[in-house]
């Protein structure tokens, strides 16, 4: 290793003052602007939506931040809990260890890293997600189509990678809380050589918990490291890994039964979970990736990017399905089934962006290319004299049920191998010095070969999806903008009739105004938009003779009112918000996907009074309106369809820190202050209460 360093050393052996600067400054230009370190609520810029880095009120679309900052003030250890607290996104947790996300009423399908987008397999994020090793997260709200290949009209996220600078630093927390939740991190960046040249950092998590249900358990190391080289005064090469490994006992495939036949609400307690102590979830997710930026000079820099990212997954699970009779308790069936999945993935990026000066006007342009293959896998077992077996309601929370013997060999229920190919481009043009327009999109060609329970997954489709956005200034400091995107993506799920469902298609419009405030560090928008998405698919239903769930496509369009602010509103107080309204519809006018609330709310604040700094306090509020699902069944007694409703809620959780001195500090997170009940989700007509009131402690080290 020594030998490796000492070669890149002399390599990068470029005098201090001539090395790029930007890795150890605010701005990288991989990933724009960094917030560690930083008591802010926003950034002055963001590379989400175009690559090269323009601030939020210049951007013709909706975007929130969320900073390391307001990570570490609330604690946001996993991206559920992150993502729970931007405004207009929903976090659906239909299982305890597979997460659906929306915003707009439509899903979120696809996160990115540093730019470059990572789908999920069948659309679901399987295993929790530590948020130790990402400076900041940017979510940008309507159809993601000019810099994503594919996608919905609701958010594209991208988590902005840590980044390692050239002087040392270190930091690192222990943490305790409610339900034996026990977590460990740490932080190292250091210069390999003399003036940070080469550089590295280090980042690793450990988290041990219990949980408020019964019987359930996390357990989920994550671990991080990435090298640095500047190659010369203008070029960086970037080589890191990523490894976690989410590993969880008494979890739960599907969740509880919700409702009687008769149509009733079931009483369930707060901790009930079907999930023997067996049942559990183990994915591991590797990643490798590089990166080479070089600076060309006069605003122009290109970036070719590599990843490779590997998810294995051996899961053992324990689904029930059907409803209770009220009388007797009967009605409850066991469908325990064994698991093992491999996702493959690799996806090459390159792009050249830079200024142009034509007609005494200075724009902007970026294109480039991106090619994405990905392979998913799935082998099962059963053991058939499980399957089917009665459970009383009396006992069905009692995690009795032994583990199946589940056969040695696995069978290949699900082999699909998909492949996009895209190339993208944008101009920015400054038609006048209060007007931008930006003109652009992408081509993408799209196939898929392969098979899912039987039923073929074979595609070939090629889609052009422009942009269209303009910003004008109509004050020093407020713009109006407006925007137009395609969405175009092909489906994996299968219908009753075991055909794979046509490709989602649909648009985005969006008009609204932007501001900010306080020399930038304040932001604030308010934003009218329209989303149309057909063919998008809604479980039907779940066929218990293969084991997997049916959908049908449903056309809806979501029209709404967004408004949102973040960053700092006076001195030592620091605040991100917003409120979402919308009315999510079909072609005919009836309400859909009515499990996707129609009003959401957020706010989070923390305070530092002036005259006391080492003192910091803060709330944070989350608020849903009722949402509701009509699974299609009837009651037996009256025959009238049966609706499983959450009414509306709100959650608030409460923080204190105190800076003992320059390096250590002591903090306390209160959740859920009121302690809500509540159901987590219901996109199905099984769901589970979310957690109690809760306290977490953590002891932060800084140098």
């Amino acid at each position: 290793m020594s030998a490796v360093i000492a070669l890149l050393a002399a390599a990068v052996a470029v005098p201090a003052d001539a090395a790029d600067a930007r890795s150890d400054g605010a701005e990288i230009i991989v990933t724009g602007q960094r917030t560690e370190r930083e008591n802010i609520y926003g950034v002055e810029a963001q590379t989400t939506t175009t690559r090269f880095p323009i601030s939020q009120r210049e951007t013709p679309q909706s975007i929130s931040i969320v900073t390391r900052a307001q990570i570490e003030d609330f604690q946001l250890n996993d991206v559920n809990a992150l993502l729970a607290t931007v405004p207009g996104v929903n976090v659906q947790a239909v299982e305890t260890d597979r997460i659906q996300y929306s915003a707009r009423g439509f899903d979120i399908q696809t996160f990115q890293v540093d730019g470059i987008g990572l789908p999920f397999a069948f659309e679901i994020q399987t295993g929790s997600i530590d948020t130790a090793i990402y400076d900041h997260i940017e979510v940008v709200r309507g159809a993601p189509g000019l810099l994503s290949s594919t996608g919905n009209p609701s958010a594209v996220v991208n988590f902005i990678r840590k980044r390692p600078v050239k002087r040392l630093q270190a930091s690192g927390s222990v943490q305790y809380g409610s339900f034996e939740n026990k977590r460990v991190d740490g932080d190292v960046s250091v210069p390999l050589v003399e003036g940070g040249a080469l550089r590295g950092r280090v980042v690793g998590a450990y988290l041990d918990t219990d949980s408020y249900l019964d019987r359930y358990r996390l357990r989920r190391w994550t671990g991080y490291g990435i090298v640095e080289a500047d190659l010369g005064a203008a070029t960086t090469l970037s080589a890191g890994y990523g490894h976690q490994d989410h590993q969880t006992r008494g979890a739960m495939w599907g969740s509880l039964p919700l409702y009687y036949t008769d149509g009733s609400r079931i009483d369930l307690d707060r901790l009930a979970n079907t999930g023997p102590s067996w049942a559990g979830w183990n994915v591991v997710d590797r990643q490798i990736f590089s990166d080479l930026t070089h600076d060309f000079g006069n605003g122009w820099n290109s970036r070719i990017t590599l990843v490779r990212r590997a998810i294995n997954e051996d899961d053992q699970l324990f689904y029930v399905y059907g409803n209770p009779d009220r009388a007797t308790g009967d009605g409850v069936f066991s469908y325990p089934g064994a698991f093992r999945a491999r996702t493959r993935n690799l996806t090459l990026d390159a792009y050249v962006a830079g200024k142009l000066s034509l007609f005494g006007r200075d724009h902007e342009v970026m294109f480039g290319v991106n090619r994405a293959a990905q392979r998913y896998r799935q082998y099962s077992s059963y053991d058939f004299a499980t399957i089917g077996v009665a459970l009383p309601l009396a006992t069905l929370f009692d995690g009795n049920f032994a583990r199946p013997a589940f056969p040695a060999a696995y069978d290949l229920s699900l082999d699909t191998h998909t492949r996009r190919e895209t190339g993208y481009g944008l101009v920015r043009l400054s038609l006048a010095d209060p007007l931008k327009v930006m003109l652009g999109g992408n081509i993408t060609r799209a196939t898929s070969d392969g098979f899912s329970y039987g039923a073929p997954t074979n595609y070939k489709r090629t889609r052009v999806l422009p942009f269209v956005g303009a910003t004008l200034d109509v004050a020093s400091n407020i713009s109006a903008y407006a925007s137009y995107a395609t969405i175009f993506n092909p489906q994996t799920q299968v219908d009753v009739n075991r055909r794979l469902l046509d490709p989602i298609e649909g648009n985005n419009v969006e008009v609204g105004l932007k501001g900010e405030w306080n020399e930038g560090r304040l932001t604030a928008s308010i934003a009218l938009f329209q989303a149309r998405q057909n063919n998008t698919a809604e479980l039907a239903g779940f066929d218990t003779t293969i084991g997997q769930s049916v959908y049908r496509g449903v056309d809806a369009r979501s029209q709404g009112v967004e408004f949102e602010f973040g960053g700092e509103l006076v001195a030592g107080l620091q605040a991100t918000g917003g409120y979402t309204l919308l009315r999510l519809r079909d072609e005919g006018g009836g309400s859909v996907r009515t499990f996707v609330p129609r009003s959401t709310a957020r706010l989070n604040f923390t305070y530092s009074p002036p005259a006391l700094q080492a003192v910091k306090l803060g709330a944070s509020l989350r608020y849903q309106s009722r949402i509701y699902l009509e699974p299609g069944s009837v009651s037996v007694t009256t025959g009238a369809p049966i609706r499983v409703t959450q009414p509306q809620y709100a959650l608030i959780d409460l923080l204190a820190r105190y800076d003992l001195d320059r390096h250590l500090s002591l903090s306390v997170n209160l959740r859920n202050v009121t302690n809500v009940k509540y159901i987590e989700a219901l996109n199905y007509d099984q769901g589970y209460h979310g957690a109690p009131r809760s306290i977490l402690a953590t002891l932060s080290v800084r140098y």
